[in-house]
């Protein structure tokens, strides 16, 4: 439960309409305020009476003077630093009184802070006097939203050098693996149809806007976004990415793997996000900080909902379930870091706001690394499915017993041969042969020493297989082959080529010294037949091989030419009866 809670908080602190945890500017320097007129003179400074303690009042349309004394944080007469966190204000002025009684100011503007940016939603000034002393620094900030989360910090101008650096180069990496695990999120969606992967990358998408703006990079391309309209659009970017984060955990529970109630409530609720949200974005003033808490209690009910979304997708077994867990358990730690230790001001000034962005980034990449990871099971057991699938067809066209093909395997392969040779204009021809007396080798000698016959005689045929000829058992002692580029004499010639080294093969070990001899009928295709009428003349001409005493070859064109066994006459063709001889 406390990881839950954990993670909830995580995603609250992205959508709090500031960004930053409320760190008074009297937290940690010494501070007074006055209030005025916007259109009191810049001078007035000198002479307010300032308070030094409570807290402003009515300043957010008026202009906010506040009064700094470096003494306590001063660095042994080195360079000091103002850094001031970006927040919503109209005009910021900034003058630096010295013990020489000179004063040196310098002046921002929302929309134009110039070359006072700094990474990680600062603003920098620094006194360009090093010489005389800094006695106090006066700030004056026209129409500032919220005193409270105004956050302000002395430092050595060494030190902040340093820390602008760490700072741009955390930021940059950590937009950067945002930036492309949100791509990759995306494409992957699109190539596996998976709707939780595009809200996913729609989730990292939000958060690197949000980090651009925020940390200001932003400005890099677009300066005229600096301060306010650079907080309002944070602000709605972040709220923006509540929805696509309930969106992702609740489509990617499978239907049944989470109550249909729970889902409607997360994302009815994330709806209502989006309706407090955006005009928080855009108000200033009281109004802001009365709908915050309203804010936040949808941000909670919303990822409540989705969180228990996840409880019960991950008792039901939901693979993704777990993933989207996991992503979560270093951006909870570093949640509970920010609840325990105020870092408001610290990690080289980026506070809870970096830890944040590379929380969002460890989530991004892990999610985008399981669903890698999940897909890759995926597509190996696709593969090995399909290797199945073809190992299966192919044993559907194979012929148990003798591993050649069968009838059905023999006519899958004839009719791309037949198409082959009808492009080519090449000669095609099918040879039936049979075993002459197969039944006396059953009777005299059992089938077991027939099966080994057909499987010595299918092995010697299957030595003739190639692109040019395939060769099957049809069923029985029943076989065939098709053969192309070969016609008349040469076709008739390799058929009894066929017939003697059959006629060869050494069957002693299980009938003795008894021959096995086969009649071949042979046909030759013509334009335009088929498969059915090539079989129907190789038929005849088989009967006619048997008729007219076995072991020899009968071609079906022309009288049914044949060639007998060696030494023996071919006879006469005769009438053909509807029964074959065996």
């Amino acid at each position: 439960m406390l990881f839950r809670c954990l993670l909830l908080g995580l995603l609250c602190l992205l959508a709090s309409p500031a960004h930053a945890s409320a760190v008074p500017a009297a937290g940690r320097l010494a501070v007074c305020h006055a209030v005025t007129t916007l259109d009191a003179p810049d001078a007035t400074g000198r002479t307010l009476p300032f308070a030094c303690a409570g807290k402003p009042q009515r300043y957010q349309s008026a202009s906010l003077w506040l009064r700094i004394d470096p003494r306590p944080t001063a660095h042994g007469g080195g360079t000091t630093a103002l850094l001031i966190h970006n927040t919503r204000f109209d005009r910021m002025l900034v003058m630096f009184d010295y013990a020489d009684g000179t004063t040196e100011t310098q002046r921002v503007r929302s929309g134009a802070f110039g070359d006072h940016w700094r990474p990680g939603a600062q603003i920098a000034f620094r006194p360009q006097d090093g010489k005389a002393r800094l006695l106090r620094i006066t700030l004056r900030i026209d129409r500032l939203n919220s005193y409270p989360l105004l956050r302000m910090r002395l430092l050595d101008a060494g030190e902040a050098d340093i820390e602008t650096t760490i700072l741009a180069g955390l930021i940059g990496a950590a937009l950067t693996l945002l930036l492309t695990g949100a791509l990759y999120n995306l494409t992957l969606a699109t190539g596996v149809r998976r709707q939780y992967l595009a809200w996913q990358g729609a989730w990292a998408g939000s958060v690197f806007l949000w980090g651009t703006v925020w940390s200001q990079f932003g400005l890099l391309v677009a300066p005229g976004l600096a301060g306010t309209v650079a907080a309002q659009l944070s602000t709605a970017i972040s709220v923006l990415s509540i929805p696509f984060a309930a969106l992702s955990i609740t489509t990617a529970l499978a239907p049944g793997m989470a109550p249909r109630l729970l889902k409607r409530a997360a994302l009815a609720l994330g709806a209502a996000v989006l309706l407090i949200g955006i005009p928080a974005a855009l108000v200033r003033g009281p109004v802001l900080e009365s709908l915050a808490p309203l804010l936040s209690i949808t941000v909670l009910g919303t990822l409540l909902c989705a969180m228990l979304c996840l409880a019960f997708g991950l008792r039901r077994g939901s693979p993704e379930a777990r993933d989207l867990l996991g992503a979560w358990s270093i951006p909870s730690a570093a949640l509970a870091l920010t609840q325990i230790v105020d870092i408001g001001s610290s990690l080289w000034g980026g506070g809870p706001q970096i830890l944040v962005l590379f929380a969002s980034a460890w989530q991004t990449i892990w999610l985008s690394i399981a669903a890698s990871r999940r897909l890759a099971r995926l597509r190996t057991e696709r593969d090995v499915a399909r290797a199945a699938e073809a190992r299966a067809s192919e044993l559907a066209g194979r012929d148990p017993l003798t591993g050649i093909r069968n009838r059905r395997g023999f006519v899958d392969a004839l009719e791309a041969l037949m198409l082959a040779t009808d492009a080519e204009g090449a000669p095609l021809a099918l040879l039936l042969i049979d075993i002459d007396r197969f039944k006396r080798i059953n009777d005299e000698h059992g089938h077991e020493a027939g099966d080994v016959v057909l499987c010595a005689i299918a092995s010697r045929l299957a030595r003739w297989e190639g692109p040019m000829c395939t060769v099957a058992r049809l069923g029985g002692e029943e076989f065939a082959m098709m053969v192309a580029h070969l016609s008349g004499q040469a076709l008739i010639g390799f058929a009894d080529h066929v017939r003697q080294e059959i006629a060869a093969c050494d069957h002693r070990a299980v009938i003795g010294a008894q021959q096995v001899t086969i009649s071949i009928g042979v046909a030759e295709a013509g334009k335009r037949d088929d498969f059915t009428g090539l079989y129907r003349d190789a038929d005849r001409a088989l009967y006619a091989a048997k008729r007219g005493g076995r072991n020899r070859v009968s071609h079906a064109a022309a009288g049914d030419a044949q060639v007998p066994a060696a030494g023996g006459q071919a006879p006469a063709a005769t009438g053909l009866g509807n029964q074959r001889v065996g």
